[in-house]
């Protein structure tokens, strides 16, 4: 039957699968027999395919609390126990450059998303809430069909309630790790959606549960101690509980593995590891390097994601929520700064950023510093407020970990710089040959031009994006060596990028 026949037979304004469907209709008495044949003659036509459309992904987001990308069995430390994360990579794949946007718990957590920077969410310190002109991602997804969950810690601000159809929020349902309802959830969900789950935990947060104290491991003196911490007895007890908690968060991690199975829905269910800091020890939460801001992440899902992979590409978690988005096929909001990285996930050694960019503002104590990292492995910083110091905030410099600090006599260059004062304005990195950051090379004149190239894409990023530097930053709320509380706290400046209203401004600045 030839295109010209089909002309003749068929109605002008008819389309001409439609008026295929009539004229069969006409020519064969059962309509069950005309719809055989309407179908065999469709599969006929060029073009068209029987296969029905792949079904949107469910979504498992796993987000830890305060954890070191490389305290991971799967991230090389040997002696913290995480069987069930290590199981989880051997099935996908793990990301050995993927670096969030704020080392501090809810600017990291704002800034996935929303998918944009933190000076851009309008919530760029610490518990500060979203504002509602804001997109959220799982909000996205909840209006295209999927059903929206988030279970456990929950601090990004009242307005994000609108992303999700259920919010178990309440610590006592919660556990103390945050974990306890995310089995109930996963059993009990609406069967005839997709799903998209924020499992947030409070492990390895401070202070430590007491509940996992022996939880799963007793470490004792089986403790990897990180070279800028003190190898001394307190420390390593301090160690051991944060390692306790990790086990525990990574026996829930194991649970959700499991049920999946049960239901027979791993295939199309991607799980997402990560955490949103680095561990609540001096020299690691708050700061910009790589103890900070590097995060474990991990994917898998079988239907896209090979086997033990590994992908070196530079990421960043502002790119979260676009890529959550294209793997559901859902158009990014025009908010979203981030790029989709969903290539990646079948071909992980394609490029993808040349710069990933992280900042530091007002966790308990004043401070702005920003960095920018390229997929060489360069890093450069600058700080202004240099004056103070950065032992973090105050859950880590008034753990036992930082009190062995401050008491010691014999510490080392890398030891000592949590107590440095003043600190450089400008911090310039190899992390090819200094993976730990501890030799500042920005006087080096074989550095030049990179430090000069990092300096340009610096300004370039904070002029585009909206960044300013408040004159009244919000003050110290706890005297830095003590932890006391100050008279000025409760009290808030002016947070970066409000004067030029940075959280309407939707340009991403370099990539």
């Amino acid at each position: 039957m030839t295109n010209h026949f089909l002309k003749k037979m068929i109605h002008p304004k008819l389309s001409i699968k439609k008026g295929l469907y009539q004229l069969w209709a006409r020519l064969i008495p059962s309509r069950q027999l005309a719809a055989c044949c309407w179908i065999g003659l469709l599969a006929s036509l060029p073009g068209y395919s029987q296969q029905a459309p792949e079904s949107p992904p469910n979504i498992i987001f796993i987000i830890a609390d305060d954890v070191n990308w490389d305290d991971i069995g799967a991230y090389g430390n040997k002696k913290v126990k995480t069987p069930h994360l290590d199981q989880l990579a051997s099935g996908g794949m793990i990301f050995n450059n993927m670096f969030l946007t704020a080392s501090s718990c809810s600017p990291s957590r704002t800034s996935i998303l929303t998918g944009r920077y933190p000076h851009n969410t309008g919530a760029a310190e610490l518990h500060t809430p979203l504002p509602e002109h804001l997109t959220f991602f799982p909000e996205r997804l909840k209006e295209n069909g999927y059903f929206t969950a988030l279970a456990g810690k929950w601090h990004e601000g009242p307005a994000t309630r609108r992303a999700y159809d259920t919010l178990l929020v309440n610590k006592k349902a919660n556990g103390e790790g945050g974990e306890g309802q995310w089995l109930n959830l996963l059993q009990n969900r609406p069967k005839q959606k997709p799903f998209f789950f924020w499992f947030s935990s409070f492990d390895a947060h401070r202070p430590w549960s007491s509940q996992t104290e022996g939880y799963q491991h007793r470490y004792d003196k089986d403790i990897e101690v990180p070279e800028n911490l003190l190898d001394s007895e307190a420390t390593r007890k301090d160690l051991a509980l944060y390692y306790n908690e990790i086990g525990r968060l990574d026996h829930y991690v194991g649970q959700i593995v499991q049920e999946l199975e049960k239901q027979g829905i791993t295939e199309n269910t991607l799980i997402v590891f990560m955490s949103d800091n680095g561990r609540p020890f001096p020299g690691s939460k708050t700061r910009l390097y790589d103890t900070g801001l590097k995060t474990p992440f991990i994917v898998k899902w079988p239907r896209m994601v090979k086997t033990g992979q590994s992908c070196q590409s530079l990421v960043s978690s502002v790119d979260l929520a676009a890529t959550f988005l294209d793997l559901a096929s859902i158009a990014k909001p025009t908010t979203v700064q981030g790029v989709s990285f969903k290539k990646l996930l079948t071909n992980p050694s394609a490029d993808f950023r040349d710069y990933a960019f992280g900042e530091h503002n007002w966790h308990d104590y004043s401070a702005y510093e920003r960095s920018v990292r390229t997929k060489e492995g360069y890093l450069y910083l600058i700080n202004k407020r240099p004056t103070l110091t950065n032992g973090g905030p105050i859950d880590a410099n008034q753990s036992p970990a930082a009190n062995d600090l401050k008491s010691a006599n014999n510490l080392n260059a890398y030891q000592k710089d949590v107590f440095l004062q003043p600190r450089a304005t400008e911090e310039f990195f190899d992390g090819s040959k200094d993976p730990l950051n501890k030799i500042n090379l920005i006087g080096k004149k074989e550095y030049r031009t990179q430090i000069d190239r990092l300096r340009s894409v610096m300004k370039q990023w904070q002029m585009e994006t909206g960044d300013t530097v408040p004159d009244q930053l919000t003050p110290d709320w706890y005297d830095r060596e003590t932890g006391k509380p100050l008279p000025a706290k409760g009290t808030r400046g002016q947070m970066p990028g409000a004067a030029l209203n940075a959280s309407k401004i939707n340009q991403p600045g370099p990539f």
